[in-house]
């Protein structure tokens, strides 16, 4: 079992005529069950042609009525990317992950509002997408550096999710998912909503959750994580090692009002049992001595 996707998904590629969106196209597809998995691509400017043999429809209830499709991935120019996910809404897919970054936050606000009361989860914007090693990837983290087992990883930066699972990696511990959820201000899934999947998840063990300064996201995850979780979690906040006047983060990463700082994430991590690291080269040590 694997959370969100697996290798029975099929996908659809918002965006797939674009240089981007074919080129992760073809390193998703060539990963694992990727082939049986990307069956379809939409453009609504070249219905009728095809992608290295994935047919491309005008429209994403097109595609998902010709080919089944379940989950899209969405590669479309950032002042068009609200709209591709709201089709992908209407749509009715199970699942939408939007790669894209620089969305205008406007333009977030009123996808999520449509998006209330429908039955479509959303991870991102501005992520690095998801991996179920050895089954399929959807999104532009490479593949090669994962494999399968039993860590769920839930990250809000797509680089240190790559840190997160090289050394998961160097201390042979696979990956049941991996989830960057990305760090725009209006976005999807939250590590809440991630965390109650991995603690509903049988095969996996323990978490490493990875967050950003700013918000309030991290502390209502470990909140919950506290009164609810049946599995250790282990947990870094990135910014907390920036240099002095530099800052780290996403547009998301925002402190208002003294809230929304590494220390203050970090001590609520701590005082909700989440087991916490401050620097970012302990994740995977601190994740192995949990199990």
């Amino acid at each position: 079992m694997s959370i969100l996707i697996d290798r029975r998904s099929r996908v659809i590629t918002q965006g797939i005529t674009g240089k981007t969106g074919q080129f992760h196209t073809r390193m998703c597809r060539d990963y694992a069950n990727g082939k049986e998995c990307f069956v379809a691509g939409v453009n609504p400017r070249k219905p009728g042609e095809d992608f290295e043999g994935i047919p491309v429809f005008a429209t994403v209830r097109e595609a998902k009525q010709q080919t089944g499709a379940n989950v899209s991935v969405i590669y479309v120019p950032p002042p068009f990317a609200a709209a591709a996910i709201d089709e992908a809404v209407e749509a009715e897919l199970d699942l939408v992950i939007c790669i894209t970054e620089g969305i205008p936050v406007r333009d977030m606000v009123r996808t999520r509002y449509k998006m209330q009361g429908k039955k479509t989860r959303l991870i991102g914007p501005n992520c690095p997408g998801i991996i179920t090693p050895d089954e399929l990837k959807i999104g532009i983290m490479p593949g090669y550096i994962h494999k399968k087992g039993r860590i769920g990883v839930v990250s809000r930066s797509g680089t240190l999710t790559y840190e997160a699972v090289a050394q998961l990696m160097a201390l042979g511990l696979g990956q049941s998912s991996c989830i960057g959820i990305g760090g725009d201000p209006v976005n999807g899934l939250k590590h809440l909503d991630v965390l109650q999947l991995f603690n509903d998840d049988d095969e996996t063990d323990a978490v490493l959750m990875v967050g950003e300064i700013g918000g309030s996201d991290e502390e209502d995850c470990a909140h919950w994580v506290k009164d609810n979780m049946r599995k250790p979690v282990v947990g870094f906040i990135a910014g907390v090692t920036a240099p002095p006047g530099k800052r780290m983060g996403h547009a998301g990463a925002i402190i208002s009002g003294g809230t929304g700082t590494a220390q203050e994430k970090l001590e609520v991590m701590a005082s909700c049992g989440i087991k916490i690291t401050r620097n970012p080269a302990e994740m995977g040590k601190l994740l192995r001595s949990v199990l």
